[in-house]
């Protein structure tokens, strides 16, 4: 649909009692009207000098925004203080997130932005069984491998494994694993960036990728029939290159996204890069999801110390996305 007719990205709450909702409050002010979207909660606890406007539904946004942040009400049980979590909230962080996903799924909203989760007070008080917030909108979508990727204007980066000891990723790095990886990676930025032809640069397990086999066997075992399959369809994918010579500004503007095989190799350099500003977005799913990369600050909430970039840049990436992907 042409892109003044899309429709709004919704915005989930998260814990009422984090920093969701004060760095989304940030993020309408920065914005200053530029993204078009809706805010799921509970208006009682949003900030009393939060200028909001309560709508019925998402089609209210475009009217309500130049006066405020858009409110569609969900009843919370309880008061939301910030940094004291309450349990009878739980719940209702569960629903915000189940009727936001609803709402991309039937074409009311073009994208869902996550406001941070504590995922313990799901697990204590609403009997939350997903080891987190990706894989609970992938059951929710039926998507079967959901990708994580974090995005700043100066790097992308995608981990094959993500939470998983370090010892244990050898053996949690499989070929099939790669594979569905590097093709999600390669078809979102595709369909969701607005990339024509992709490029991937491909990070190897070991120092020097594995020199020869000298510092271990991945890189030459696993890693490069996985590349080696991939280009001879067509893709442009170079690797397994040393990691650590990937990440300078040189390098990085030879590929427009780096797939590293665990955490730390992934996100170390986009946090030195773009702490503040970077984005966590999951691929694979049907609908478009984006995310500040930080967590509900219980520590800060309430205190004014919030710093709203990295939610005001998932709005950003969200709409972008949207964009891209209209017709």
């Amino acid at each position: 649909m042409p892109e003044q007719h899309l429709p709004p990205v919704a915005v989930s709450c998260g814990d009422p009692s984090g920093i969701g909702i004060e760095v989304t409050v940030g993020a309408w002010q920065a914005l200053d009207g530029a993204v078009p979207f809706f805010l799921i909660a509970d208006p009682a606890h949003l900030p009393e000098s939060a200028p909001i406007v309560i709508i019925d539904s998402p089609d209210q946004t475009a009217k309500a925004l130049p006066r405020g942040v858009p409110v569609l009400l969900h009843a919370f049980p309880q008061e939301a203080p910030p940094g004291r979590p309450r349990s009878d909230n739980a719940r209702g962080v569960v629903e915000v997130i189940r009727r936001g996903v609803k709402l991309v799924q039937d074409g009311k909203a073009s994208a869902l932005c996550t406001a941070p989760i504590a995922k313990k007070e799901l697990v204590d008080h609403a009997g939350f069984t997903w080891p987190g917030h990706t894989e609970f909108l992938a059951d929710l979508t039926g998507a079967d491998r959901p990708v994580m990727m974090i995005a700043s204007d100066a790097l992308r980066v995608v981990p094959v494994t993500i939470h998983v000891p370090l010892a244990e990723v050898p053996t949690s790095l499989t070929e099939p694993l790669l594979e569905d990886t590097l093709r999600i990676t390669h078809a979102a930025l595709r369909d969701r960036f607005g990339i024509a032809a992709p490029r991937l640069a491909v990070a190897g397990l070991n120092p020097h990728a594995g020199e020869g086999g000298m510092l271990g066997t991945e890189d030459a075992n696993l890693i490069a029939p996985v590349c080696e399959r991939l280009r001879a369809e067509g893709m442009d994918i170079r690797g397994p290159l040393p990691a650590d010579t990937m990440f300078h500004a040189a390098a990085r503007v030879r590929y427009d996204a780096a797939v590293a095989m665990y955490h730390d190799q992934a996100l170390v350099p986009i946090k030195t890069l773009a702490f503040d500003t970077g984005v966590n977005v999951t691929l694979g799913l049907p609908i478009i999801r984006t995310s500040p990369d930080h967590g509900t600050a219980f520590d800060i909430a309430g205190h004014g110390l919030a710093n709203p970039a990295s939610m005001t840049e998932a709005l950003k990436l969200a709409w972008s996305m949207a964009r891209a992907g209209s017709p």
